[in-house]
């Protein structure tokens, strides 16, 4: 089912990013309940983690090219530069697994940041830039002491005890809709050894090496239309 909410005048921006990650635009996979009840775990953790990421280097991007305040611009890219890396590890660990993952966030991440985007150019922008970090990044602190408390998975609790830091670390810089530059940022962001949390040293990726942009095919297609829902093979841990 193909959902399609965006304003024309965004298709612009929909081509520039598709021309930046190189990457063609997929299909949605499915969306995961909020209540805690409903909270995944494992496999279906994974899923919603990438989700996650993609939503947040989306979000990431968007503030860095329309916040009208360093500030949330600087948030901005530490955004895209600590999901960008989770995600490699949360992909190495689905890879492993076995697990498919979604293409694209969840049809609530992507409404949520297209009613940001409506903003963009106006003051508002920044102030619903981080009300929607602070409620997503509380979201996925939820999430991962669901898993940590509840998770079967060895390895995916251990990839969600190494990220915990880091969200947290997000939240600390959007909290209540205040942005700040600096919380007490890790040196280091945990990759993980094929998900696992690795002891090595060479196992933890410095925080300011540059990583590629991921794939922001999912984001936003062509002609302003967001992303099609795709179905994916349903896996143990849902």
């Amino acid at each position: 089912m193909t959902r399609s909410r965006t304003p024309q005048r965004w298709a612009a921006t929909a081509f520039a990013c598709l021309a930046l990650s190189g990457i063609a635009v997929g299909a949605a996979g499915p969306a995961f309940a909020d209540g805690n009840a409903a909270l995944p775990t494992d496999n279906a953790f994974l899923r919603a983690s990438h989700q996650g990421n993609l939503a947040e280097i989306a979000a990431g991007k968007d503030a860095q090219k329309n916040a009208t305040t360093a500030c949330v611009k600087h948030v901005g890219g530490v955004l895209v530069r600590d999901h960008t890396k989770l995600d490699a590890a949360t992909k190495s660990l689905a890879d492993k697994l076995g697990v498919d993952l979604p293409v694209a966030p969840t049809p609530e991440q992507q409404e949520t940041l297209a009613n940001v985007m409506k903003k963009a150019g106006t003051s508002a922008y920044d102030a619903a830039w981080l009300d929607a970090q602070a409620a997503a990044h509380e979201k996925t602190l939820a999430r991962i002491d669901h898993q940590v408390s509840h998770g079967r998975n060895a390895e995916v609790t251990a990839a969600a005890k190494a990220a915990r830091p880091v969200v947290a670390m997000h939240l600390g810089m959007v909290r209540g809709g205040t942005c700040r530059e600096h919380a007490a940022e890790p040196k280091t962001i945990h990759a993980g050894n094929g998900g696992q949390a690795a002891t090595a040293l060479a196992s933890d990726v410095p925080v300011l090496v540059a990583v590629p942009a991921v794939a922001l095919g999912g984001l936003l297609v062509a002609g302003g239309a967001f992303w099609a829902a795709n179905r994916i093979r349903r896996n143990d841990g849902r």
